[in-house]
């Protein structure tokens, strides 16, 4: 009971809030305003149509041909699709069959009733919903009911609904599924103010219904209890400078069914949270300054959470880590951009752990423009990870010290006339990455070299693109070393009056070097066409050619070794069954 007794503070105060705002006050709210829902509800359907019937079907069929063979992939392909959508006042219920190779599927609607209407400042939520609350202790949807109010200044909601179903198959099913138990919970929110002054107070009460699962499954699954409030508020300074923060405490159990804590204090809170053996009172938070001064602004920011945080409402939370951070942006002369940021973050904050690892992120950025035509953008990344002593000595030998490097460059060149249209691009980029471990051999350690250059012509009297790209890529590490080099060229055009045929083709070559081990050369070509047909019917056509095989083999490239071909036809069509639309859209529409 001794390792508790830290929690038993924090656990009250916990329980005192949320006794403030106990559902017996706000439970009653509903009724004073459902007479408005219900009327906003039935103004929501009246805009949406009666009825709207829509869907499409279609078929692709695909040839495959490969020189060596296909004896992992059937030379025929064949598949045909429907879907049929059913919409009323404007619930949609979609239905979907799909055949491929005799094999076939049907997918039906799965029903999630969700609604949320609304009234002046006012707003329900009704079925699978979500409403804001507070980033550390609730990210979930729920199905249930909720009821939000926004002023201009004044803010307010609470909700109750089911945040997970229950998964209870049958024990002696031996692919019966992991159980799981029915999560309820409820939850309200209040806050005043706005801009950058405003304070919110949120509260969570989740917890796991036993009943909800066979008793042959309790040994396999605890059921877990959790009270949560947290904290979001903002204050301005001066003009120039602001801060925001977030503090969030949450009370959680593990077990429900463990034996209970009984002090004076803790028992008078029992209608709101039972405190056990197997809870744990735990803190989370950030605060975050803003410096705003013209053509300069800078932010620095920490955050902190404890070992074991956890709250019912986050699907999944990182914790036992603190972090520091900082980043600035300006702009000079104009013309340049500069930005740059700094953050560290280590775990192991109440250094339990045999050991404790720190990571530093850094950046920096630059981007200007020249001229009307020239652009050119610089930048430089990088990331360090140390391993440090915890409740463990960290062995020298061992110790992990890594540090990444990357820098680029990206200039770009543009001309725009009344009949070409040129655009010039070009990317490269060096990154390392090292083990700083001055035991090491190396063998981890990975450098990276990779350069870009493209061209793009439009040809506008022709409505016709062409674009060509080269790429370089160099990778070395331990007695390794990769290269490989790409060029293509494609181009791209519509075609008739109304430009509903479309076609695009691709040429490129691409060659593959690992020193000492393979070489290999691929040829490919690509070809697609598209024609639409009074807007319902459109065809399509895909071809590729693709011939490689190992150098290595031979110096001869003309006699290459392995040949591919895919060829593939498709037809889809859309189309509309029935449509009742109400009597407004229905007399616009003829117009």
């Amino acid at each position: 009971m001794s390792r508790h007794r830290y929690s038993r503070a924090y656990i009250i105060i916990i329980c005192t809030t949320v006794a403030l705002f106990t559902p017996s006050l706000w439970r009653g709210q509903g009724e004073a305003f459902a007479q408005s829902l219900s009327q906003n509800t039935i103004s929501t359907i009246a805009k949406s149509d009666p009825l709207i019937i829509t869907g499409a079907v279609g078929t692709q069929n695909t040839y495959y041909h490969s020189s060596i063979g296909s004896g992992y992939r059937s030379p025929w392909g064949n598949s045909f699709y429907a879907n049929l959508n059913v919409s009323v006042y404007g619930i949609s219920m979609p239905f979907a069959f799909y055949y491929s190779n005799n094999n076939s599927s049907w997918n039906f609607p799965h029903f999630s009733f969700h609604i949320d209407p609304t009234y002046k400042n006012w707003r329900g939520h009704f079925g699978r919903s979500n409403m804001g609350m507070h980033p550390y202790i609730m990210n979930t949807s729920f199905n249930g009911i909720g009821l939000e109010y926004n002023s201009s200044r004044l803010r307010a909601g609470a909700f109750y609904g089911e945040l997970r179903n229950a998964i209870n198959d049958d024990p002696e099913n031996p692919m019966a599924r992991r159980p799981q138990y029915q999560r309820m919970g409820m939850g309200m929110k209040v806050g005043y103010g706005s801009g950058r002054n405003y304070i919110d107070l949120f509260i969570l009460r989740a917890y796991d219904k036993i009943s909800s699962v066979n008793a042959r499954w309790h040994d396999q699954i605890n059921p877990e209890d959790n009270v949560a409030v947290a904290l979001k508020g903002g204050l301005g300074l001066t003009r120039w400078l602001s801060l925001r923060g977030n503090l969030a405490w949450s009370a959680f159990t593990s077990d429900k069914r463990a034996q209970r804590v009984h002090t004076t204090e803790l028992d008078r809170w029992d209608k709101v949270f039972e405190a056990r053996y197997t809870s744990l009172m735990r803190i989370a938070g950030d605060i975050n300054a803003t410096l705003s001064l013209k053509g300069f602004n800078a932010n620095i920011f920490y955050r902190m959470v404890q070992p074991d945080y956890t709250t019912l409402g986050l699907y999944y939370t990182s914790n036992n880590y603190q972090s520091l951070g900082i980043s600035a942006s300006t702009t000079l002369f104009k013309k340049i951009s500069l930005s740059a940021s700094f953050s560290g973050q280590e775990d192991n904050i109440t250094r339990r752990q045999l050991y404790t690892t720190r990571g530093f992120v850094y950046n920096a950025s630059a981007s200007t423009s020249l001229g009307e035509n020239l652009s050119l953008t610089a930048g430089y990344s990088g990331y360090r990870q140390v391993q440090a002593d915890g409740k463990a000595h960290v062995n020298d030998t061992t110790r992990v010290d890594r540090i990444m490097n990357s820098v680029y460059l990206s200039p770009s060149y543009a001309i725009d006339g009344d009949v070409l249209g040129h655009s010039f691009s070009l990317s490269t980029s060096y990154t390392e990455n090292c083990d700083l471990n001055r035991f090491a051999t190396g063998i981890s350690d990975v450098k990276a070299w990779a350069a870009g250059l493209s061209y793009s012509l439009d040809v506008k009297p022709w409505e016709t693109s062409f674009i060509t790209s080269l790429s370089h890529q160099t990778s070395k590490g331990y007695n390794t070393r990769y290269s490989s080099d790409v060029l293509s060229l494609s181009t791209a055009r519509s075609f008739l009056k109304e430009k509903n045929l479309h076609t695009s083709a691709t040429l490129s070559l691409c060659y593959n070097d690992v020193r000492n081990q393979q070489r290999n050369l691929s040829i490919g070509a690509d070809f697609y066409a598209g024609y639409t047909l009074a807007k319902v019917h459109q065809f399509s056509l895909t071809a590729g050619f693709n011939k490689y095989s190992d150098t290595n083999l031979s110096a001869d490239l003309s006699s290459m070794g392995t040949t591919e071909i895919n060829i593939s036809l498709g037809y889809n069509y859309t189309f509309s069954l029935l449509e009742l639309k109400r009597k407004g859209r229905q007399e616009q529409s003829e117009q």
